[in-house]
């Protein structure tokens, strides 16, 4: 799980954030200016590395995808199926092992061409780099060059989610002449971060101009681009502002174009000279009862997990999260495949004769949650207080406990948090990444939910983890999701909404649930 956009940095104040540009915002055009060639875009900074084989966060995620390229890509808003980026690929009918083929007209932003040793290097770069974030995206595949067009990534077991793991910017194609001159490996002593932090080594339409990981990052345009992105903007200038009122007042006030982390409530009250582009992100809010006894004797029976499922009034839970947002069908967000069509719907008479099944005799159970950590402008306080009023309606006492992020965390990932609201989003563009909530699996095990306890859950993980034709991975996954509704220890409650909101002479945007925002789709109208 990736860490959410919201409060990763002290907030700047509008001077400051002015001031760091280093030139005036782009003035909107009107009939008689020409049209704008630089772009402000403002978001709550989470970024740590210029580095591609490092990244880990969505910041970092949009620049490298402006920077970089990766051997495969989506088109738009669409993660159903990759596209050829660099490259395009085939599949042998067990999903072990891909083909990739070189566009060979590409070349880097030096002018070198892009060839097989660029990938070889670039993908057992990250392989080799164990102590990476990004590190887990190629365990398990091998890289083999064929010749200086071919590529084949071999796997022992089925893996249709390669290709999409493919289009993620950390597995972005370096050119490896120049990143082994400047301390490049394919092990722990790889030291090319410090020349990655201000040089740009990949081919995408953006050159890194200057990059402060507390303030901003300046892009400017790759000369030697060949690509098929045509970006309108020369200049873009990405801005560390973590308080989305702050970008709410930049945006309105023109002195920026595009603001990434604006709530539901916000985008509502813009005015007509404000674009909005909102739909469901891939964040999931869900509830967490733990399924050990020795953390909750209370929580830990199946029946109670099920009292609180159809306890619950969606529709008034879903009224705290605003434009985009819809109510989670299941674990996996709608946007994926497997995803459910319809969610729960209150049942109270279901929901009283499983709590009295669970043996619930009224103890108080205390619910904990982040009380710092808007996700996808969903605060949590709100949302923890509809919850405890509904599950009193259907006879359950519930206290309130929250409490700051950095300590609540610890409690989660260690499982011992008995009730809690938490929340997932992917890593990459597959269902692949909602299998953790298995039976046994790293969420499963945060809710004290081990493999023995539902063996079913496991086999039905493993259905989907392992399917080779994508029929088969779909009805797996459907079936994966179904169970967890039925029988898991999650009740997923929200899919908040991800508004990203323009200057109205601004289209191209376009939501994805790795890099957020592809910057070099960004035009004028």
């Amino acid at each position: 799980m990736r860490k959410n956009t919201r409060y990763a940095t002290t907030a700047l104040g509008l001077t400051v954030a002015l001031a760091l540009t280093g030139c005036a915002a782009s003035a909107p055009r009107d009939g008689n200016a020409a049209a704008p060639t630089s772009v402000v875009i403002d978001t709550a900074f989470t970024l740590e590395t210029g580095d591609p084989g490092r990244n880990y966060v969505p910041t970092g995620y949009m620049v490298s995808k402006a920077v970089y390229e990766t051997l495969l890509d989506f088109a738009g808003s669409d993660e159903s199926t990759p596209v050829a980026g660099l490259a395009s690929y085939t599949a042998n009918d067990d999903a072990t092992e891909f083909t990739f083929t070189l566009d060979t007209d590409r070349v880097f932003s030096d002018g070198t061409p892009i060839t097989a040793d660029d990938v070889v290097f670039s993908l057992n770069r990250v392989k080799g780099m164990t102590e990476s974030k990004a590190n887990f995206l190629m365990e398990g595949i091998e890289v083999t060059k064929v010749d200086d067009s071919t590529v084949v990534l071999t796997t022992k077991t089925p893996s249709l989610k390669l290709p999409a793991l493919m289009t993620n910017p950390s597995l972005a194609i370096v050119n490896s002449a120049v990143v082994i001159e400047n301390g490049g490996t394919t092990d722990n002593s790889d030291a090319a971060e410090k020349f990655l932090n201000g040089t740009s080594a990949g081919s995408g339409p953006y050159i890194i101009d200057s990059i402060d990981f507390e303030s901003q990052v300046v892009l400017t345009e790759n000369p030697k681009y060949n690509g098929a992105e045509t970006p309108d903007f020369t200049r873009v200038v990405i801005r560390s502002v973590s308080e989305s009122a702050t970008q709410k007042m930049n945006l309105e006030g023109g002195d920026s174009q595009v603001a990434i982390d604006l709530s539901g409530d916000q985008v509502a009250a813009l005015g007509s000279n404000i674009s909005v582009t909102s739909t469901p992100s891939a964040q999931t809010i869900f509830l967490l009862l733990n399924q050990n006894p020795a953390v909750s004797p209370v929580t830990s029976k199946p029946e109670f997990a099920s009292a609180v499922r159809y306890a619950l009034d969606y529709d008034a839970l879903l009224e705290l999260a605003g434009a985009g947002s819809e109510q989670a069908t299941g674990v996996i967000p709608p946007s994926f495949l497997g995803a459910l069509t319809d969610g729960v719907t209150q049942d109270l008479a279901a929901s009283k004769k499983a709590l009295a099944a669970s043996g619930y005799a009224g103890e108080t159970v205390t619910l904990e949650y982040p009380n710092d950590y808007p996700v996808g402008g969903v605060s949590f306080t709100p949302l923890a207080e509809r919850v405890q009023s509904q599950l009193a309606e259907a006879g359950i006492t519930v206290e309130l406990a929250p409490a700051p992020f950095t300590t609540q965390i610890d409690e989660y990932v260690n499982g011992r948090e008995a009730f809690s609201i938490w929340f997932w989003g992917p890593d990459y563009a597959d269902s692949a990444n909602f299998l953790p909530f298995a039976a046994g699996a790293k969420v499963g095990l945060r809710a004290g939910w081990t493999a023995e306890q539902n063996p079913a859950i496991v086999e039905l993980a493993a259905s989907a983890e392992n399917a080779t034709s994508m029929d088969q991975r779909a009805g797996a996954f459907s079936a994966f999701a179904q169970g967890l509704q039925e029988q898991g220890p999650f009740v997923p409650l929200i899919v908040p909404g991800s508004n990203i909101a323009t200057a109205k002479y601004i289209s191209g945007v376009s939501y994805n649930s790795t890099w957020t925002m592809d910057i070099a789709e960004l035009h004028n109208k």
